[in-house]
């Protein structure tokens, strides 16, 4: 959605919005809402070196890379940002940004809070949005019910959540993922694409 009445009067850049919060705040799955729906966001695909969790597909999901293809590209400056998390590395690759901005379509990126961090340094521009659990014991259980989940991660994740609320100041907007509830989450989400539509300064994206 965007504001229509501005059409003829300027040109609307389109956004690079930046999707974070902690492991198991339901990120996946407001993206997987928000594809459903069909609404008109290049979402990108990340790259990982993680092994593919069930049901998981290969460019969809992830692109799932050996140790050895993920360094090639980072050695290639393939990517806008990549870190090791959890012991696996993890890409956002910069070309598919920069072509789904030429075509001026909206983009969609999902990164853990320390990807969004660099991405801030990099990008200033764009929209940063935090998705919060509503409390520590609804995220503790979300991650529990995660199928393989060793107690010692499942600590290790919480703390880490923990220190990345105390990140908030670099968010532009926080939106909380109610249990039951992620239609909710979702229309936020779009509500702040069509806020940041309407602004009368526009953001303007260069990568």
């Amino acid at each position: 959605m965007s504001c229509t009445e501005r059409q003829w009067t300027a040109q609307i850049s389109p956004l690079l919005l930046v999707l974070s919060g902690p492991s198991g705040v339901g990120k996946d799955a407001a993206l997987d809402m928000m594809k459903a729906a069909h609404l008109p966001f290049h979402f990108v695909v990340t790259a990982t070196t993680r092994q593919k969790r069930p049901g998981e597909r290969d460019g969809l999901d992830y692109h799932f890379l050996s140790e050895d293809g993920f360094r090639q590209q980072i050695g290639s400056n393939q990517f806008l940002e990549w870190a090791k998390v959890y012991g696996n590395y993890y890409g956002v690759p910069a070309a598919d940004i920069s072509n789904a901005l030429k075509r001026g379509q909206d983009v969609i990126v999902k990164v853990d809070v320390q990807g969004a961090a660099t991405i801030k340094r990099i990008v200033p521009e764009a929209v940063f949005v935090f998705l919060m659990p509503p409390s520590e014991e609804e995220l503790a259980n979300r991650l529990g019910k995660r199928q393989g989940q060793p107690l010692a991660e499942l600590r290790l994740r919480l703390d880490k959540a923990k220190e990345e609320m105390k990140r908030l100041s670099i968010f532009d907007y926080v939106v909380v993922s109610q249990k039951d509830k992620l239609d909710i989450a979702v229309s936020q989400i779009n509500a702040i694409v069509l806020a940041e539509k309407c602004r009368v300064k526009p953001r303007v994206i260069k990568l």
